[in-house]
């Protein structure tokens, strides 16, 4: 665990206080508990399979400290549980009954369900991890689904987060493969902030910037190694993972963390893909649409743009009127065109916004261009990466054919408000042209023609 980087992104945090990571520390867990709640009862939230990874230690290691520990909650281990509102009612129902602190004992899906009802019993909580998979132990906010739709919901993160590397190192090996996609997705999410930053749509706030950027390639850089147990990999991982996390709870913000890859997900999760019959995790999908992105950054960076016509361009540019009529055109299901058009109309810019925009862009776009080349890495180096760490490198493996994927993104960049390299694209009028090269012979993912290993018929 290094540190002085943990201790310095804890000073820019607003709710975390304290993150032990190494081998062992659940012995520790005591004293951390204490030290953060004093002597304050505890409960433990958890699930089947995690109260038999970490649960029931937890439990035995406070009582056995004289920590005042009430009857835990375990939800059932089968059918595998999810983030839906329902789960939130059903526990905070339960943590009403007493004051005790809740200790989530888990991954992404614990660890949401905790922190959005200990915010609704207005208690502080804290979480155990038990598997490298996702970035949200530290983040502000919780995605709960609700009414079929995931919504990220404003609560604290949590005061503590323990992550012993063996309980880490015993999770299915497909968790850490979550996690590795999830974070590799920093690169194409860094390039985007460096896009909204250099045309002032959303500035960098550089000590938030350095806590994921600085050592991104470090953490994502031994994807052989995390795929082959070895610790120091997957505490790179998990160091990595938290301190997105605390990225996020400093800016109250995901930007640090989600561009246009993370869009891409979004949009599929809304659309219930799966594959094989089952949901596709949320860091898999994340890895198909950093590779998505970055084989379009690989297109745009191939264009200038001093002539950029853009009297011509604004004056074509759509009305409020003609987007929202767009927008509910291009999606099927209606509580998709309800959140396309809430999120497309609020970063719309007006004809007057987008000269401004443009004309940044003209003048800025040698140095951003020279920087972005800096941040990104060629969605090749990207998809064998990802394919080291035992993660999906090919649309086909998540479920998704090559055409669903190239309509994927006009699709993805309707869903969500924050300005990516899709909007950029877009307003340069050049994403259509820059998606239909990547699926070009000759491009990234030439529609049919199947990349080796998959099958000819799924695309």
């Amino acid at each position: 665990m290094d540190h002085e980087r943990i201790n310095a992104a804890l000073r820019e945090a607003s709710d975390t206080r304290n993150v032990t990571i190494g081998a062992g520390v659940l012995a520790s867990v005591d004293e951390v508990f204490t030290g953060c709640f004093g002597k304050k009862a505890a409960v433990i939230v958890a699930d089947d399979n995690t109260f038999a990874a970490a649960g029931r230690s937890v439990h035995q290691r406070l009582t056995a400290a004289g920590c005042r520990v009430v009857e835990p909650f375990v939800f059932p281990g089968r059918p595998t549980l999810h983030a839906d509102y329902e789960h939130v009612l059903e526990l905070e129902a339960a943590l009403r009954a007493h004051d005790a602190i809740p200790v989530a004992v888990g991954s992404g899906t614990l660890n949401d369900l905790t922190k959005l009802t200990a915010h609704r019993c207005q208690q502080p909580y804290m979480v155990v991890a038990t598997a490298a998979s996702m970035d949200g132990y530290a983040a502000f906010g919780a995605g709960i689904t609700r009414e079929g739709f995931k919504r990220t919901l404003a609560c604290p993160a949590p005061r503590a987060i323990l992550a012993d590397l063996d309980v880490l190192a015993a999770a299915p090996p497909h968790m850490a493969a979550w996690g590795y996609a999830d974070l590799l997705g920093k690169i194409t999410a860094g390039a985007d902030w460096l896009i909204a930053d250099a045309l002032e749509v959303e500035p960098i706030v550089p000590s938030v910037w350095a806590m994921v950027q600085s050592s991104l390639r470090e953490w994502a850089g031994q994807p052989e190694r995390l795929h082959a147990g070895d610790r120091q990999a997957i505490e790179g991982l998990v160091q990595g993972l938290i301190m997105t996390g605390l990225a996020m709870q400093a800016m109250k913000s995901s930007r640090p963390a989600s561009g246009s890859e993370h869009q891409f997900s979004h949009l599929w999760e809304m659309e219930g893909l799966t594959h094989k019959g089952e949901p596709v995790s949320h860091g898999f999908k994340v890895g198909i649409g950093s590779i998505a992105s970055a084989a379009l950054y690989e297109k745009l960076l191939e264009r200038d743009f001093d002539d950029l016509d853009i009297p011509a361009m604004c004056a074509a540019w759509p009305s409020p009127q003609e987007l929202e009529q767009t927008v509910r055109q291009s999606h099927p299901l209606p509580e998709l065109v309800e959140k396309a058009a809430e999120e497309s109309l609020a970063k719309h810019p007006t004809s007057e916004q987008l000269a401004r925009r443009l004309t940044r862009l003209r003048e800025r776009w040698p140095e951003l261009r020279e920087r972005l080349r800096s941040q990104l890495m060629p969605a090749g180096r990207l998809r064998q990466m990802l394919k080291a760490a035992d993660c999906p490198g090919d649309p086909a493996d998540i479920g998704l054919t090559l055409p669903r994927l190239k309509a994927s993104y006009p699709l993805a960049r309707q869903i969500r408000r924050r300005y990516t390299v899709l909007d950029l694209a877009a307003e340069v009028g050049c994403l259509g042209e820059s998606v239909h090269q990547v699926f070009a012979p000759g491009g990234f993912w030439p529609v049919g023609r199947a990349r080796k290993g998959a099958r000819l018929e799924e695309y």
